[in-house]
């Protein structure tokens, strides 16, 4: 490859909704767009004006453009011709397509974050209908599934997917590089509205402040206050000594993840179904965020075919005091959101310490009994966030009190 000539995308037998662009700028000519597509009898037409609409945006006006199309959405093909004009041009310039409506909103800092589904970042086949599957959150990753060579396009077609993916309400996540490359990712990122930004190999609060110093000029430059939650994920034992300095190092950390391979890399040992190499860490990580009041999320449970093992380490999970975990496909969302969910008798046994806590309440007491036993308010609290775990979860109906 020369500095005349760039290829961006994927093809291939087994590439869908993507597409693979040559680039090659001549002296003359004008621009020679050559769709190959099997959809070009329908889309054709479509495909050579957005290719074309790209190309004068940025100037150019002589080039070879040949497009190998597997069913690419338009948001797609806009941000592989991008990428390929960026590495050939140097320019400020954004062809932005349009911010669908369904795309605006804000999340809570304690919002509901039990299962976030991991989808790799230069992939949109597996990004598309991944919000119909209904997971709390949806990580588009920049980090380890990105090949290093890839990463650059890769920010192109997420920042395209955060603006015109429908995430179907799903929290809108993303996994960027290490600090402080990851940094230049939130280019890409912070202007168009993404919920929260994991932040990977998490070893110190000065990470955190690097990340939140960006997010500021950032929204300096656009004229706003971008509200961007943060979730650390910790991979290395000086992480997890650390765990408590980074979940206090700013307002919006509003969680802690473990990452278990790397941190069972960095220890030189080997993670197992027993976890018994990582105990510690899980316990250390949960201790950090509970003291912190924020939320602890476990690493991904990576056999995809076994659902009983995935259900025994959530149980295990929950009993640790995680709040949830990271999965890497869809199949493991319900089985996920089941066993994080409260059991019949936690619900039941909650039920009764919130009602004798509100009738407690209303008798002016100071005190909160339930039979024979004194309810302390520690419990109290504990059972309240067991009731509204269970209504967030479908497993109670919000008007529980007034039904009974």
């Amino acid at each position: 490859m020369n500095n005349t000539i760039a290829q961006v995308g994927n093809k291939g037998e087994r590439v869908r909704s993507d597409c693979y662009v040559t680039l090659e700028l001549t002296e003359s000519g004008g621009l020679d767009i050559q769709p190959e597509s099997k959809v070009k009898t329908l889309f054709g037409k479509d495909i050579l004006n957005l290719a074309r609409e790209v190309l004068e945006f940025f100037g150019i006006t002589n080039a070879r453009l040949i497009i190998e199309d597997s069913g690419a959405l338009s948001f797609v093909l806009a941000a592989r011709i991008e990428a390929a004009v960026k590495k050939l041009v140097s320019t400020d310039k954004e062809f932005l397509p349009a911010m669908i409506p369904e795309n605006e909103y804000r999340t809570a800092r304690d919002r509901q974050r039990v299962s976030r589904l991991y989808l790799p970042g230069n992939t949109p086949s597996l990004m598309i209908n991944a919000g119909i599957h209904h997971p709390d959150g949806i990580i588009l990753d920049l980090e380890d599934a990105v090949a290093p060579d890839r990463k650059f396009e890769a920010s192109f077609l997420v920042r395209n997917a955060l603006r015109q993916l429908d995430f179907y309400g799903a929290e809108r996540m993303v996994r960027i590089n290490q600090v402080p490359g990851g940094l230049e990712d939130l280019e890409f990122l912070v202007p168009h509205n993404v919920n929260l930004v994991l932040v990977p190999k998490c070893e110190s609060a000065t990470q955190i402040r690097q990340v939140n110093d960006r997010i500021r000029q950032i929204g300096e430059r656009m004229g706003v206050q971008p509200q961007v939650w943060l979730m650390p994920i910790i991979e290395s034992a000086l992480g997890v000594v650390k765990a408590y300095e980074i979940a206090t190092a700013a307002e919006n950390v509003v969680s802690l993840a473990i990452g278990l391979e790397d941190y069972t890399a960095d220890l030189g040992t080997r993670r197992t179904v027993e976890g018994t190499e990582s105990f510690y860490a899980r316990c250390q990580l949960v201790v950090a965020c509970k003291a912190a009041s924020i939320q602890a999320i476990d690493s991904v449970f990576s056999d995809v075919d076994d659902m009983e093992g995935l259900r025994q380490t959530v149980l295990r999970s929950k009993a640790l005091g995680y709040d949830g975990m990271g999965c890497i496909h869809p199949r493991q969302i319900r089985v996920i959101h089941e066993n994080y969910a409260p059991e019949r008798d936690e619900i039941e046994k909650a039920k009764r310490i919130v009602k004798a806590f509100d009738e407690a309440e209303a008798k002016g007491l100071g005190v909160v009994s339930l039979g024979s036993k004194m309810i302390d308010p520690p419990v109290v609290k504990r059972a309240m966030k067991t009731i509204a775990t269970a209504v967030k979860m479908g497993k109670l109906s919000q008007n529980w009190r007034e039904e009974e």
